[in-house]
């Protein structure tokens, strides 16, 4: 057990009390905040490095939306951390009865590559804003933001209590060999059920933020070039390295003719006649994911120039469900378009599959939007747009069966890394009060804990 002297150390401080007070975590997450404020070139070169990820683009999603999360949590701590005080009942009343937020206690935090510091981070903001000590291992994948984490995060945190650790699955394995309090992984479901085995052994919480094939309806009653262009920028954002990104089209073949020529146009717009020259469209993370999405061209027929070959966005028209693309998540720079008859059609295809991450829908017509939303089932749901719900850290983000477990953002986050500990503290004396659940057991003292613990329901008597 490698890590087993390094998970010790920091259960030892976690222990001594030393992450519970407030002014602590406060100082830790003030401390990740000038992190991304000092290492903002870094990141930005590291990620361009790592990935071709746009400056606007690596901006927005790995510095923005973090720091966000950030003061969200520091805006709201005070508030979180407090007993939460509930109802009691008759015996009770004099007594104090209230959920403590407790932190589980040495946490470890698995992120991945495609947003090497926004999934790393956020997750971590939570970790310590609920008092845990935590590891976190930045994915190997993306290693010039691996080696910014692994050299620059102890320079600003508390060592005793929090560490990076680095490697490949190697290290990982071993990593999961020890105990720990609570486990969150972000990555693909097939590893995802590797560190939920390797939990369920200590018996370790988990969650898990994984992938799949989200579905993106649009209906025939819809403006056709927002709904291209909004596709295209979801679609296409990060080379299309997203684990929410729409990964496939269902629409009528009179929408598919209409569609086609706008995302052309949308490409166009976005990324100029060659997409592989642009500064602003990302590149696939290495050979081997490249190589793996290239293999699904087979599918369908190319609708747009270039093609996955020139790193360029691609459009696949007329793809069967049998086709290699539609069988696996794409991850990548591919838009295959599904031809349904109508939106039950669609609604029985999206049944029919693995629940995903998220659902979007297009249509001028809201109720066939809320149709959509009612009678899918997913991780979270954005009508007329895409990946816009991610944004919000008042929205809870987070998978449903194949596609995840748990849930996080904003307090979503401090919950998550937070044991909801039920209390109840009595009063010592007034023990006449106890006495009718005491043995001897009798019909009259049945009577008295009855008339003192029943919850009635609403609107309905008893007749005596």
């Amino acid at each position: 057990h490698p890590y087993a002297g390094l998970v010790s150390h920091l259960r030892t401080s976690w222990l001594s009390g030393r992450t519970r007070p407030m002014e602590y975590r406060v100082a830790q997450l003030e401390a990740l905040g000038r992190f991304l404020d000092d290492k903002k070139e870094e990141i930005l070169e590291a990620t361009a490095s790592d990935m071709g990820k746009p400056c606007f683009e690596a901006f927005f999603s790995e510095i923005l939306l973090c720091k966000n999360e950030l003061h969200q949590t520091l805006n709201n701590l005070g508030q979180w951390m407090k007993d939460e005080h509930v109802g009691k009942n008759l015996v009770t009343q004099l007594d104090s009865a209230f959920i403590r937020k407790d932190p589980y206690g040495v946490v470890l935090i698995i992120g991945p590559w495609n947003y090497p510091v926004h999934l790393l981070l956020v997750p971590l903001i939570g970790a310590i804003a609920a008092g845990n000590c935590v590891i976190v291992k930045p994915s190997e994948i993306s290693k010039n933001t691996e080696r910014l984490m692994a050299e620059s995060l102890s320079c600003y945190l508390d060592n005793d209590c929090y560490a990076v650790v680095t490697g490949g699955v190697q290290e990982t394995t071993k990593l999961l060999e020890n105990k720990f309090d609570f486990i969150f992984f972000t990555g693909s479901p097939a590893v995802g059920r590797v560190v939920m085995s390797a939990a369920a052994r200590h018996l370790t919480p988990v969650t898990l933020e994984l992938g799949g094939k989200n579905p993106c309806y649009v209906s025939d009653s819809c403006h056709v070039q927002n709904a291209a262009r909004r596709l295209a920028w979801g679609r296409f954002f990060n080379a299309g390295q997203t684990c929410i990104a729409p990964d496939y089209v269902l629409c009528s073949l009179e929408m598919q003719e209409k569609l086609m020529p706008a995302l052309r146009e949308a490409i166009a717009e976005f990324f100029g006649p060659n997409p592989r020259e642009s500064p602003d469209f990302g590149r696939m993370v290495g050979d081997k994911q490249f190589r793996r999405v290239r293999a699904l061209l087979s599918s369908g027929r190319v609708a747009t120039p270039g093609g996955v070959q020139e790193m360029s966005p691609t459009v696949l028209a007329d793809v069967l469900p049998s086709d290699p693309v539609m069988q696996e998540e794409i991850f990548g720079p591919i838009l295959p378009i599904v031809v349904v008859a109508n939106m039950d059609e669609a609604i029985d295809f999206i049944n029919a599959r693995p629940r995903p991450l998220a659902i979007y829908a297009f249509s001028s017509d809201s109720k066939v939007v809320n149709q959509v939303l009612e009678r899918t089932s997913s991780g979270g749901f954005c009508g007329n747009d895409t990946l816009m719900h991610f944004t919000l850290t008042s929205l809870p983000f987070g998978g449903i069966g194949n596609s995840g477990l748990g849930k996080y953002h904003g307090k979503f986050t401090f919950d998550t890394f937070s044991h909801q500990r039920g209390c109840l503290h009595r009063n010592m004396g007034l023990e006449a009060l106890n006495s009718p659940r005491y043995p001897p057991y009798s019909q009259q003292k049945m009577g008295l804990v009855t008339a003192t613990f029943e919850i009635k329901r609403r609107g309905m008597c008893t007749i005596l």
